[in-house]
């Protein structure tokens, strides 16, 4: 024999180190042997046609555990051609998947069942691949018994890591391993029963504990799956007889013979030996059962002999003992199809299937997607030896598994799922480099839901749907763990606290749990997947991005600008009314507008950038309002960071357009759209809040970290509570902008859990301004001209007792300067104001803070009790202070915390003293009958109110202050600067008294909720008066607003006069007299006894100029315009019995009041359009400004139609007063006027006449006349 090489000899040597260090060394009879590697060695020659594999390296388990990062294969024996062409063959299956790496590495090692590594571990029926320096999980095609504990050269071989790399993976052993040391032979012959034989054993009388072993051989005809329950591992198979359909079950269930499972082939025949008759505990149906002696072997004719039972084993039998229990089966089968109803349910069929893994969908959920079509669902029986193997690109057989079709109808998959009664086998492994994702060994949330309440399939695909959607939104807020923690902890997850309700909506009165025994051994199969019913499922809780997409994609879905604007009152605006009302309206959707019903998810957050809350997850941010139903406004500053449930919400979407329609007559046509865009947000109430996760307070986080500049580390090591949350959500709470790159592996830091000191200081709120751009200055700042306005807000508070310092965090939660203050007298309570600058990040506090609210101010990490006074600065210089009364400013930082305590009106007993002390300082906040009356000498108001109507108009002339000039350039603002909202706010719905407030457009991307019906409370509104003395307000630098209570969901559709009475009340002119002032919407029945003047034109829908013959008549400069609007205005006289009123009509009202029908009035219009205008006037309406064409005849019909008695009628009148004629209505003394009626004149004593603006008209039958009349008089002689 030749002399080895140098090369040859360096890796015998490498090799003889690999075997004294791995490879365990045999007693024999004279001691420990020497490591095997001879063997080994004269295998790898055999292999090799007679040459060492120099070009390869033997690799210990754990040396490929911690060293092998990535997946890889070795094949001894292959070329590298053979290679390729196996490579090219795998990626047929999945092209865009790149095969798995080459590495050339020598695997040998011992084969075991996992039983003698750990005494105390379960054994799960896995087989294990080991050596000396570890133990690693495998997968064979192929198996045999006598292979266990014995020592294998492996020529080809893949190693599958872990989607974790912090976790082992597998070894897939892709041909059949080479045995270093022969096998032992088996013995010759062995005695045995058929199963037609031994079946009556099984229904025999004599009991189990009498009878002794047998020996039964028969064909495999089903296999059950490795079942793990209480902590034993067990399963079951099926013998049938050679010559017949006789069968019995047997049970295998000790750990030695789990392996046993990865023998077994179905149409195969084994013999068992050792198996006793026992009976199952609950339902007492019997079987064989293995012992600790039984063995399997393999079936072969020349080997056995049938033996005849003996005496001890014929036991009496009966045909009714025989035939029991499937007479029970088929009762309680017909008993459960009873409860269905006829055609509601589909029966599954089943099916055998060869497919390839092309894609793993939820190996959590058991869910696998064939060939790209059919989805496998694993989920009802336990997943084979832990999923390994179901890589893509594997191939599986699925024998008796159930096909359903469309059981979800979002599901885009046909579904093959697999009961207690199929059989899943691995025909081949993967040749593609995909990871390896186990599923979870406990505390699977899928599964424990899915047992729980017994589900079928198509609820199952519903709840997996969910529940993935949520751990994909949330995670990586909390962390998946956190997020899918099961109630087998005591503290269930916030899954969980979600799924539960749901299911038990659905699932309110579920059959009992499932008996896995009866679904394997019944003779009638029957399981959960047998039938089913497709499923609308009966919510969703999509992504907020998705939220946004789909209430868009909703309030456009046949959208038409002709929509928002009645017809009767659009075809008179001109183009610059008429685009304005166009530009911006609204439209509010419940859970109950979207298919199906829709819950909103989302953690809750508050931006520093718009000042607004939010709900967040993964994808997106939706800005929301919360109030309380109480009125009380929203202040939990501990919420900030929990996961929020909101079944009960309005999705408020505000539409934007930009528009060029000439006139209303193209409304329809699409093309003037210039731009459309939408702002979505989301109003509720608290307490129709479910908090699914629970934030740990952010000043206790803060306190826990080393320092507080570390604000974007993650806390994730504390198990110690299900509350308590991970760190990165402090992140969140100063910058809630969604990154969609983040993942739960990138939040995982280290942090200190030890806790500081800190500062606090409480202070009681008293004024609060609103959120704009204000030219502030920072102390050292001075000179600093031409900086950019900085947004910002400031509350002017009234601190309480003096700044604490806290040795731990959870002291900080008490009031104990109220308690002091309330022992010593009102003389202890010290009353220093400051005023409080809010920019940067610490804007985030703006919706939280609200008049008579307690907070306290944090300072984490701080000892220093002086340190708010040292942060203090007067508002100006100090040369011009002229007093001590002006408060000291202070910039509130970013680190501090704010925390809400309790509000003064909520101060307990003892704690009174300190309420009357700080009376007199609450700011006054006045009535809206308070506010309009000719008393009020107030400039600045407070109040609050329902909003009644919501109208966007042109900027007031005088209403455009030059501090909101920069932020007309702020981006989000979606308005056109010159527009200005006017609310219409009333003390409630119905109420006589209304004021007008007026928010130019500027501020209004910081105002959320300003919808009619919204309660609303404003602070420091300026109060003007009008020339016409009409009282309004307007929104200004120092005024605020908060939202008081929402809408009632079933308020009108926006383009409706929303807060408007359906039926106004009947009056008497006489009564109004009394009520110039507030004058309500009202109704009188009348008596129409002229018209003073009348006038109908044509103007210019541009610029409003007289419109003639199809062009505009203005000449300097010339307009472009070639579209005309029609106008019409009367001024009528009515009266009725008590005084009298002129009535200005407008527009559509003229026609009513005319008495002419739709088709005379238009073609009236026609006449006037050549002539562009025509005027009359009658009886007393001289000097009014009419000018009148007597030569044209369209003007002598209008005197002629006029002048008729025919017009001279009772009407029903809706009105509201005029406010706008220059002479303005006061209270005036009774004049005395004549009054002919026939021949008869009387005088009577009148009210002067009042001024009205017609808001309907309506024509009064006879009939009807009668009813009123005697209606009119009875609520007269009530009030008399």
């Amino acid at each position: 024999m030749a002399e080895p090489s140098a090369a040859e000899q360096r890796w015998l040597q490498a090799a003889r180190d690999f075997a004294r260090r791995a490879l365990p060394a045999r007693e024999g009879p004279g001691g420990p042997e020497p490591p095997p590697l001879d063997a080994v060695l004269r295998c790898l020659r055999s292999a090799g046609g007679g040459d060492l594999p120099l070009g390869y390296s033997f690799i210990s388990i754990a040396d490929l555990q911690h060293q092998q990062c990535i997946p890889c294969c070795s094949h001894l024996t292959w070329s590298t051609n053979e290679f390729k062409e196996w490579t090219h063959q795998g990626q047929g299956v999945l092209p865009m998947q790149s095969a798995l790496p080459r590495a050339y590495l020598i695997l040998v090692g011992y084969l075991t069942d996992g039983r003698q590594e750990d005494k105390e571990k379960l054994v799960d029926g896995c087989l294990y691949l080991k050596d000396n320096t570890g133990i690693i999980p495998c997968e064979l095609l192929h198996f045999e018994l006598e292979w266990l504990e014995s020592l294998f050269l492996f020529p080809s071989w893949s190693y599958i890591p872990q989607t974790d790399q912090s976790a082992a993976g597998y070894v897939e052993i892709l041909v059949d391993p080479v045995p270093v040391n022969l096998p032992e032979e088996v013995p010759d012959s062995i005695p045995v029963t058929y199963p037609a034989s031994a079946e009556p054993l099984l229904t025999s009388r004599i009991p189990c504990k009498k009878r002794s072993k047998l020996t039964v051989a028969g064909e495999l005809a089903r296999l059950g799956p490795l079942l793990c329950i209480h902590q034993k591992t067990f399963f079951f198979l099926f013998l049938k007889c050679f010559t017949s359909a006789v069968w019995v079950p047997v049970l295998v269930q000790k750990p030695n013979q789990m392996a046993w499972h990865h023998v077994l082939h179905l149409g195969r025949r084994y013999t068992i030996t050792g198996l006793s008759v026992s009976s199952l505990k609950k339902s007492g149906q019997r079987l064989f059962v293995t012992g600790v002696s039984s063995c399997l072997l393999p079936y072969c004719a020349e080997q056995v002999r049938e033996q005849p039972l003996d005496s001890a084993w014929q036991g009496e039998s009966t045909q009714s003992s025989s035939f029991g229990t499937p007479e029970q089966l088929s009762n309680s089968l017909e008993l459960g199809v009873e409860d269905e109803r006829p055609g509601s349910t589909k029966e599954s069929k089943i099916i055998s299937y060869v497919g390839t893994v092309t894609k793993i969908l939820n190996v959590q959920a058991g869910l696998f997607l064939l060939d790209n079509k059919v989805c496998l669902c694993l989920a009802y029986q336990q997943f084979l030896n832990s999923a390994r193997g179901l890589r893509p690109g594997a191939c599986v057989e699925l024998i008796d598994v159930h096909l359903l079709q469309k059981p979800l109808v979002s599901f885009p998959f046909i579904v093959l799922g697999a009961c207690l009664s199929s059989t899943v086998v691995l025909k081949s492994f993967s040749r593609l480099s995909t990871p390896y994702q186990p599923p979870a060994s406990s505390g699977n949330l899928y599964l424990q839901l899915l047992f729980r309440y017994n589900l079928g399939m198509p609820l199952y695909l519903w709840l997996v749907s969910l529940l993935e959607s949520f751990e994909e939104r949330f995670s990586c807020f909390f962390g998946r763990r956190r997020l899918l923690l099961s109630s087998t902890h005591r503290n269930s997850g916030a899954a969980e606290k979600f799924l539960v309700p749901l299911l038990q909506a659905v699932v309110p009165d579920r059959e009992k749990a499932r008996d896995i025994y009866n679904e394997i051994l019944a003779k009638t199969h029957q399981c959960p997947l047998q039938k089913y019913l497709t499923l609308n499922p009966p919510c969703q809780a999509p992504s907020l991005s998705a939220v946004f997409r789909v209430a868009e994609q909703k309030i456009w879905e046949g959208f038409s600008p002709s929509q928002l604007l009645s017809p009767l009152e659009a075809q008179h605006m001109g183009t610059q009314e008429l685009n304005r009302r166009l530009s911006w309206s609204y439209c509010t959707l419940s859970a109950g507008s979207f298919q199906p019903r829709l819950i909103l998810l989302g953690v809750l957050r508050v931006s520093s950038r718009s000042s607004s809350l939010q709900l967040q997850d993964k994808s997106s941010t939706l800005p929301c309002v919360i109030s309380h139903k109480d009125g009380s406004p929203f202040a939990h500053t501990a919420l900030i960071g929990s996961l929020l449930q909101v079944e009960n919400y309005q999705l408020v979407v505000e539409r934007f357009l930009q528009t060029d329609f000439p006139s209303w007559k193209q409304l329809s046509n699409l093309e003037h759209v210039r731009e459309k865009k939408t702002s979505v947000y989301v109003q509720f109430y608290f307490e129709d809040v479910q908090v699914l996760h629970a934030a740990e307070g952010q000043i206790q986080k803060a306190l826990r970290r080393g320092n507080s500049s570390s604000l974007r580390k993650k806390d994730d090591d504390s198990l110690t509570s299900e509350l308590k949350t991970p760190e990165p959500k402090m992140m969140k709470l100063e910058d809630p902008k969604p990154d969609t790159h983040r993942d739960e592996n990138c939040q995982k830091g280290q942090s200190s859990t030890r806790t500081t000191s800190c500062v606090s200081y409480l202070f009681l709120v008293t004024q609060k301004e609103g959120l704009m751009l204000r030219n502030y200055q920072l102390p050292r700042e001075e000179d600093g001209e031409g900086q950019d306005l900085q947004r910002s807000f400031q509350a002017t508070v009234l601190w309480l007792g003096r700044p604490r310092l806290w040795s731990h965090h959870t002291e900080a939660g008490n009031l104990p300067e109220l308690e002091e203050s309330s022992c010593d007298g009102k003389e202890g309570m010290t009353r220093q104001e400051a005023l409080l600058l809010f920019m940067g990040k610490s804007l985030r506090w703006f919706p939280f803070l609200h008049l008579d609210g307690l907070y306290r101010f944090i300072v984490p990490h701080c000892s220093d009790l002086e340190v708010f006074d040292k942060l203090c600065f007067p508002p100006v210089p100090a040369k011009f202070l002229s007093g001590s009364s002006c408060p000291l400013c202070l910039l509130v930082q970013d680190t501090w915390h704010l925390q809400h305590e309790t509000w003064i009106s909520c101060l307990s007993e003892h704690q009174l003293a300190t309420r009357s002390v700080l009376r007199g300082m609450n700011q006054r906040i006045s009535s809206i009958p308070e506010v309009i009356s000719n008393s009020f000498t107030g400039s600045l108001v407070s109040f609050s109110g329902e909003i009644v109507e919501r109208t966007l108009c042109a900027s007031l002339k005088n209403e455009k202050p030059s501090v909101t000039l920069g932020l007309q350039k702020q981006k989000g603002n979606l308005l056109a600067s010159d527009h200005s909202v006017k609310l219409g706010v009333s003390v409630a719905p119905g109420s006589p008294v209304v004021v007008d407030v007026y928010i130019a457009a500027t501020y209004l991307q910081h105002l959320w909720g300003l919808l009619p019906g919204a309660k609303i409370f404003f602070q420091n509104l300026e109060r003007k008066i009008s020339r016409f003395h009409n009282v309004y307000c307007t929104y200004i630098a120092t005024s605020c607003v908060s939202i008081v209570s929402l809408p009632a969901s079933h308020l009108p559709f926006p383009s409706s006069p929303a807060g408007e009475a359906s039926s106004p009340s009947l009056v008497f002119l006489s009564n109004l007299q009394a009520h110039l002032q507030h004058l309500p919407q009202a109704r009188i029945l009348c008596h129409l006894s002229c018209v003073l003047t009348l006038s109908l034109q044509w103007v210019c829908s541009l610029c409003s100029s007289i419109f003639k013959q199809g062009r505009c008549t203005r000449h300097s400069p010339p307009c472009p315009s070639h579209t005309g609007v029609r106008q019409a205005s009367a001024r009528v006289l009515v009266e009725d019995g008590t005084g009298e009123a002129c009535v200005l009509c407008r527009n559509q009202h003229v026609a009513a009041m005319l008495g002419l029908s739709l088709v005379e009035w238009e073609a009236l219009q026609n006449c006037v359009q050549s002539r562009g205008r025509v005027s009359i006037q009658h009886g007393e309406a001289t000097g009014t400004g009419c000018v009148e064409e007597p030569e044209d005849f369209v003007a002598c019909y209008l005197r002629s139609l006029c002048r008729s008695p025919l017009i001279c009628r009772p009407i029903l009148l809706d009105f509201r007063l005029d406010r706008k004629p220059s002479k303005i209505l006061q209270p005036a003394p009774l004049q005395l006027r004549n009054f002919r009626c026939g021949e008869m004149e009387f005088v009577s004593q009148v009210e002067p006449r009042l001024s009205l603006l017609c808001l309907n008209v309506e024509e009064v039958e006879q009939g009807a006349l009668n009813y009123l009349n005697s209606e009119r008089i009875r609520r007269a002689s009530c009030h008399c």
